[in-house]
């Protein structure tokens, strides 16, 4: 091949890409440009963009890293592609929540309270020492009380354990403490309790020891392990972190378990005494964390010094950008892990817009998700500017608005799962209107506002709402028809409808949240299916059912049921390989000479849902898989690892099981997250169907099609944080159109019009 000049490497090439189900994809991609990924869900965007262009950026760069540092990062292979030339280092800036660590806030994440705290250490009076004397993650900062968390929790030991009992007897009712599990062992054979002496009637060193001992190391036999007191590990394995970011049963006990309360030494600032008494322009710091960041950024603007005028520029610009994101009703001291999804990739945004890398790929996944239409509008300008610093951004996303900023365009398709996977147009914008693809074809698509709307049977009221920055809200919630609750992002929807509505009887919230399971874990075995196909297997061919479970009896023995072999490689990344025993199938050879109609257990697993609800036509198994095809799932196969899924991709599979338990009132966040234009007409219509059955549709909704397909609307604003928390509308959506006077109002008028 000849050598090729050095500045022409201005397309990254793609040759023969196979991930997942793209079909021997090849195509160019312009550098220092905007390119838009479209298509279906399950088409094939995510194998090409992440899958495959990401994944094999930043294995490459792993490699460069000694094998020690390897060691300890996520092992990458390489991805089923041919060839993948000019590629740059890649940057995902995805959905992920942020870390549930609870010293990590807005502030620290993206550099702001490090700048502030310079700021004081030089400017505070008086002034009290190095920046250091303001973090409070450092102890020369933090409130000695709470050690910098801003609360303190106080166990109610009765909780812990049952004092009537012996440690024989199972007084321990702490999660993993069962009688004879590990870390009751670890007790038991510590030598500092009798364990068939009743806790009522331990000595004061005993309760001490049980309780609150520092860890120590301790032999038993010729092992040795680490003993600590259930108070001291729980403060270190569980109330040290984001309490939303425990498993759904350590959670709920340590609700149960703790009472936290604002520190009354600090007031929940996290900051020692001195760190509170240094002020800059009459506030201290905790003050200037805890204002709005739209207020912070003003405040900032009349600092005056010339001894810190760049560190006061850079912080200026950083907080404008972050207002400019539409993330100004947040405040630094907002804790990272209480961000959205949407919330959490717009400030991972900003840090890279401040960055002085350039010419690197920027990969984004479905940004606009949580953003009203008047906020799409910065988000686009932020994507802009990324790129005009000379980067290359690549961005999957179904929002017309984004598409139609795109430099180029490659719509992948034609359907999702098998029948998708091929380039269906690679260009420009204005070629893909005339392509005659889905995409093409929907991108001038408008739902049109409801002929009539439906007719309420009763309503829920909501009184006196004040989460977070509601301002003593009444409103009425119409039953038995769609209601679609909007507004800016940070307007309030979340605090009024996960906060007054959903925790009523009767109410089935699904929302985009993870699905807690491992890696065995499949829409089969999540939704109850596995449970009838096994039971048809067993009866087809007169052996047992537990056969039939990669998680039981039937499962290889060499991957013990999971198709794949783990290998630790010590000292550099471990690797997982197709299982050679199975072939990856997960079953014994024995349980796959069993069929059912031609198939084995391994084929019927690997099916799409629309394949496998062709193959059981009746019965409990169809009944189920026709939920899932009606939730737009069709495209999934069943023995999907949960954690391949996208946020929407989650919330419809929770959607489709809710849909058996006859609830009375559904609460959906943003369900259209993740779906194609052509798509949300289908879902429109699946919502019509649970309100025709009967039910209460709540449906927090950005998606002006959605929005148009109302019976109500609840509008929230004006603005957001302190300048929301009101509801500025209630009505009809042809109301609203006519009438309103609200951003959304404006929004919704324009799309009307077409």
């Amino acid at each position: 091949m000849p050598a090729i000049p050095a500045d022409s490497h201005n397309v990254i090439q793609v040759r023969g890409a196979r991930e997942n189900n793209l079909r021997d994809v090849s195509v160019d991609l312009p550098k220092r440009r905007l390119t838009v990924f479209t298509g279906v869900s399950g088409s094939g965007k995510s194998s090409l963009v992440f899958g495959t262009i990401a994944a094999e950026s930043q294995r490459l760069i792993n490699e460069t890293y000694a094998a020690f540092v390897q060691s300890f990062m996520p092992s990458r292979g390489r991805p089923d592609v041919d060839a993948l030339r000019n590629l740059s280092a890649a940057i995902v800036v995805d959905q992920e929540r942020m870390g549930a660590n609870s010293r990590s806030t807005v502030g620290t994440a993206t550099d702001a309270y490090t700048m502030l705290r310079i700021i004081f250490s030089r400017l505070g009076e008086p002034h009290i020492g190095t920046s250091g004397a303001f973090s409070f993650n450092v102890p020369e900062g933090m409130c000695p009380e709470c050690e910098g968390t801003g609360e303190v929790s106080t166990v109610d030991v009765d909780r812990l354990v049952d004092r009537e009992l012996s440690l024989n007897e199972g007084a321990i009712v702490v999660p993993y403490y069962a009688v004879d599990s590990w870390s009751w062992q670890v007790v038991v054979n510590s030598g500092f309790h009798d364990p068939d002496k009743k806790l009522k009637d331990f000595t004061e060193t005993e309760w001490a020891d049980l309780l609150h001992k520092a860890p120590v190391k301790v032999k038993v036999g010729s092992n040795g392990f680490t003993y600590e007191g259930l108070v001291t590990r729980m403060q270190r394995t569980w109330l040290a972190k984001d309490r939303e970011a425990l498993q759904p049963h350590i959670k709920a006990f340590v609700d149960r378990a703790v009472v936290f309360a604002r520190c009354p030494v600090c007031d929940g600032s996290r900051l020692s005494a001195a760190a509170l008494s240094s002020k800059v322009g009459g506030r201290n710091i905790a003050e200037c964390s805890a204002m709005e960041i739209r207020d912070l950024a003003a405040f900032v603007r009349e600092l005056d010094d010339p001894g810190v005028a760049p560190l006061i520029a850079s912080l200026g610009e950083l907080l404008d950008s972050l207002v400019e994101i539409g993330l100004g009703y947040l405040s630094l001291d907002r804790t990272s892990g209480s961000l959205s999804g949407g919330e959490a990739q717009r400030v991972k945004m900003v840090r890279h817009l401040g960055s002085s890398i350039t010419d690197v790929t920027y990969v984004f996944d479905e940004p606009t998700i949580g953003l009203h239409p008047h906020d799409i509008r910065r988000m686009n300008d932020l994507l802009l500017r990324l790129r005009d610093k000379g980067n290359t951004v690549l961005v999957v996303e179904h929002k017309p608005e984004v598409v139609a900023i795109a430099d180029h365009v490659v719509d992948l398709g034609p359907g999702a799962g098998e029948a998708g996977g091929e380039i269906c147009y690679s260009g420009d914008v204005a070629g893909l209107r005339a392509s005659g693809t889905l995409t093409g074809r929907h991108l001038g698509h408008r739902a049109r506002l409801r002929q009539s709307v439906r007719t309420p049977t009763g309503q829920v009221s909501i009184k006196g709402a004040d989460r977070h920055n509601l301002k003593g809200v009444d409103v009425d919630i119409p039953l038995g028809v769609l209601t679609v609750v909007t507004g800016v992002a940070g307007s309030g929807k979340s605090s009024l409808i996960h906060g007054h509505l959903a925790d009523r009887d009767g109410v089935v919230v699904a929302d985009q949240s993870p699905i807690r399971g491992s890696r065995r874990s499949n829409p089969a075995t999540y939704t109850g299916l596995l449970g009838p196909i096994r039971t048809a297997f067993a009866k087809a061919n007169g052996v047992k059912a537990a056969l039939f479970s990669a998680n039981s009896e039937g499962a290889c023995p060499k991957c013990s049921g999971l198709g794949l072999i783990h290998t630790d490689l010590a000292m550099t990344a471990g690797v997982a390989s197709v299982c050679e025993e199975c072939e990856g199938r997960r079953f014994t050879a024995e349980v796959l000479t069993h069929r059912l109609r031609g198939k084995d257990i391994s084929e019927v697993l690997a099916m799409s849902v629309a394949e496998a609800h062709a193959f059981f036509p009746t019965g409990q198994a169809h009944t189920v898989l026709g939920r899932l095809f009606d939730v737009g799932l069709g495209y999934l196969r069943l023995g999907q690892p949960l954690n391949t899924l996208s946020g929407g991709e989650r919330q419809r599979l929770k959607l489709a099981i809710h849909m058996a338990e006859k609830s009375s009132t559904y609460v959906l966040d943003e369900p259209t997250t993740g779906l194609h234009l052509a798509d949300v007409d289908k879902l429109l219509a699946l919502l019509d169907r649970l309100v025709d059955d009967g039910n209460t549709v709540v449906v927090i909704e950005h998606h002006q099609a959605v929005m148009a397909h109302a019976d109500w609307i609840v509008d929230l604003g004006p603005g957001g944080g302190h300048d929301g928390g009101r509801v500025v509308f209630t009505g009809t959506p042809a109301r609203l159109v006519a009438e309103g006077d609200t951003v959304t109002a404006r929004h919704l008028r324009e799309y009307v019009a077409g």
